[in-house]
């Protein structure tokens, strides 16, 4: 195998390894979004406000 060959190797898994990474930093920077409340639509907003009616019933529960 010559120099060039080795180089364009190299251009190709750099290229490949670089792209997934781009990727999955995308994937994770996208989760973690949710799981910041955005006054209404996010998984956070959703998990609060179950909590606030589980909350609710627990109270009602015990005044019985």
């Amino acid at each position: 195998m010559q120099a060039q060959d080795i180089a364009a190797i190299i251009a190709a898994v750099t290229t490949v390894v670089g792209s997934f990474a781009m990727a999955v930093r995308w994937l994770v920077k996208h989760y973690l979004a949710e799981l910041k409340p955005n006054s209404g639509s996010s998984m956070r907003d959703q998990v609060n406000r179950l909590e606030a009616r589980v909350d609710t019933i627990i109270s009602l529960l015990e005044k019985r």
